[in-house]
């Protein structure tokens, strides 16, 4: 029995804890911040029972990732990028809106959203390219070209409905240059002109966002928000301009709320200008550090969307500073121990895809605890492994099978390399004494 279990849980050790404590702390705080949902659907249990049943579907995809081997995941690269690329021109035609974004596709009753596949192809993409391109020196001075060359079009298509997803992917790619030994003068200048892009982007959805929409925004954002589930979403008869440039105004008023410095006293303000990120700081100073407790959350019944791009702010409601800095502290230990494992393999690609993969995760989730205590404007950017989501909790245990993975063939050729060694020391002993 016990090596049954065993060979489930092969790989490191400690990413197994992490990946396990993670989804401990999501089931326990996704039931406490899904009130909105248990209400909407008649159900106390029905959030939860869905939660569950992804995190198991997802644990068991971790588990075939595990089981493996890292050539085929070369080999899914094409396939993966071909895939994405449809999915994303089909999503951006005809998808499922939620929250005025077209993002998810249905397929037989099932919520797919082609940003997160898009994700995880660009990495496995990018780590490929660096490691087929590795010089005595460093990085072949092609190889920024061919990674830009690859996921530009793909950035592009998820920048037109995500624009946070975007940026993500784009430093990702930017670290995982920097990790691939690309060349700092090439990354440099790539950074200063990605700047000036940015620059230009948001000067014109400063000047063109549709006033008008940010208006009606506001006037309907409770509304909007209170459907929170995603999991039932509607299709959009916009036309194509439309699809793309509708979403200058929602842009334009998050850029504006962010970075509007001026304090406003707390009767004068406006929840329902600002209703997520006024729930939220209600929520963190309602913790009173030490927290309320699981399942005590008051604001869980009045933050948007508490149980996805929010959690965090409910964590530190309900577990306080302590729970916060735990959650943290887990996201930094699966970042470090993923640089241990690439550390020891002795191929580039497998080093470079969990890097890649990991910086994911730990970036993504960055960005959400980053909106939530205020410090970043709202992306909707969920945290990995901890909020509800459907095709974002899955794609981010494949994540944790496939760094598993790589960890099982690094432990093997670091055991047999030291064995060589072993054996090596033995015969010169045997030399020396005779």
């Amino acid at each position: 029995m016990e090596k049954k279990i065993g060979n489930i849980f092969k790989g490191d050790k400690v990413i197994w804890m992490v990946f396990f404590f993670l989804c401990i702390i999501s089931i326990i705080e996704v039931f406490s911040s899904s009130s909105t949902l248990s209400y909407k659907s008649e159900n106390y249990w029905a959030p939860i029972i869905k939660h569950g049943g992804t995190i198991i579907f997802g644990f068991v995809m971790a588990v075939a990732m595990l089981n493996t081997d890292c050539r085929y995941f070369k080999l899914a690269t094409l396939p993966l990028l071909g895939l994405s690329f449809i999915l994303l021109l089909y999503v951006l035609v005809a998808g499922g809106s939620t929250n005025d974004a077209a993002r998810w596709i249905n397929f037989l009753g099932i919520q797919f959203q082609p940003s997160e596949m898009a994700k995880m192809a660009l990495v496995f993409a990018a780590a490929q390219i660096l490691s087929a391109l590795q010089t005595p020196t460093g990085a072949d001075k092609d190889t920024m070209k061919f990674i830009l060359s690859t996921s530009s079009i793909f950035i592009l298509l998820i920048a037109l409905e995500n624009m946070s997803t975007a940026v993500l992917i784009c430093i990702v790619l930017v670290l995982m240059m920097f990790v691939g030994n690309v060349s700092i003068r090439q990354i440099g200048k790539l950074i200063g002109r990605v700047l000036l892009v940015v620059v230009v982007f948001v000067a014109a959805v400063m000047i063109f966002g549709n006033d008008k929409e940010e208006l009606n925004e506001k006037q309907n954002l409770t509304e909007q928000y209170q459907k929170v589930d995603a999991d039932k979403t509607e299709t959009s008869d916009k036309g194509f301009v439309a699809k793309v440039f509708h979403r200058f105004g929602t842009w334009k008023g998050r850029i504006k709320r962010f970075f509007n410095n001026v304090e406003v006293p707390p009767e004068k303000y406006d929840l329902a200008d600002n209703l997520q990120v006024g729930h939220a700081n209600i929520a963190i100073a309602s913790s009173n550090i030490v927290g309320v407790g699981p399942g005590n959350s008051v604001e869980r019944d009045f933050l948007p969307q508490a149980f996805s791009d929010f959690i965090y702010a409910i964590i530190i409601e309900e577990m306080g500073i302590w729970g916060a800095a735990l959650v943290a502290f887990l996201y930094i230990v699966l970042f470090f121990r993923t640089g241990r494992i690439a550390s020891r393999c002795q191929n580039y690609f497998p080093a470079f895809l969990i890097m890649g993969l990991a910086m994911l995760m730990v970036i993504q989730a960055l960005f959400n605890m980053m909106v939530a205590v205020g410090l970043a404007p709202v992306t909707g950017q969920p945290l990995p492994l901890i909020s509800k989501g459907g095709s974002a909790t899955v794609f981010s245990s494949i994540y944790i099978g496939v760094i598993l993975s790589v960890s099982r063939s690094a432990k093997r050729k670091v055991s047999s390399v030291h064995n060589e060694s072993l054996n090596t020391e033995k015969e010169a002993s045997k030399k020396y004494a005779e």
